[in-house]
């Protein structure tokens, strides 16, 4: 116990801190159900990004995350689930999993393969990489966060979870890239960019998945969808 605290005491409190929040909150925007709560949290862990860019000393990127992440993509989410200019279809609250066992069971172990994927590939670049995920709490928060993602894109097919997953994923792999890379100007400028298609991405998906809803209900976005009355 006392090597727990000395281990958290070396690392940094904020930093630890940091890392537990950006990862308790990619969990809960990941995999709880109730859809507004989930962009909401999607909110928090953007919030939370910028805080982490400007601890690991990249006020450029704190900006972008800002900017870009907090500020434009957030919105997006809630534009997809009618809350923002709410259209003639009906708005998302919550999605349901429905799938059958056998379904859900092969998706699991999907998912489980996703983890061990990333945590196969870290153990490789690790010895490499400009920042050691031992040494920064932030990156072993990257990793935990990408595997999650993917295990999310993996496990959902409501349209809107997986265009979350895609987000946080991208989040998960930009912090890795900045443990590889390091801080250099060529390495936020290339995390820049990625953080500007991500908005695109995000911009265009959450059109999509309006239309989608306008055009042919909620059905349309995957099985995760909400139930029609009198469904059990």
């Amino acid at each position: 116990m006392i090597a727990f605290f000395e281990a958290i005491a070396a690392f940094g409190v904020i930093e630890v801190l940091l890392a537990l929040g950006l990862m308790v909150s990619a969990l809960v925007c990941l995999f709880d159900r109730h859809l507004v709560r989930a962009c909401y949290f999607f909110v928090v862990f953007a919030a939370a990004m910028t805080v982490a860019w400007w601890q690991l000393g990249t006020p450029w990127l704190a900006t972008a995350e800002l900017v870009l992440g907090l500020g434009l993509t957030g919105p997006c989410f809630f534009y997809a689930l009618g809350h923002v200019f709410p259209g003639a279809s009906s708005s998302l609250e919550r999605d349901n999993f429905s799938e059958p066992r056998s379904r859900v069971a092969i998706r699991v172990l999907l998912a489980l393969a996703w983890f061990v994927m990333v945590g196969a590939a870290i153990r490789t670049v690790i010895a490499d990489m400009a920042y050691s995920p031992l040494e920064h709490p932030l990156l072993l928060a990257g990793v935990v966060i990408a595997a999650s993602a993917l295990g999310a894109f993996a496990l959902h097919r409501h349209l809107l979870r997986r265009l979350l997953a895609f987000n946080i994923l991208g989040s998960g792999v930009f912090m890795l890239l900045a443990g590889v890379a390091g801080t250099s100007a060529t390495a936020q400028a290339l995390i820049s960019v990625g953080l500007l298609v991500a908005w695109q991405g995000s911009m265009l998906g959450a059109l999509l998945i309006r239309q989608l809803l306008h055009l042919e209900g909620v059905g349309a976005l995957g099985r995760d969808g909400k139930p029609k009355e009198g469904a059990i």
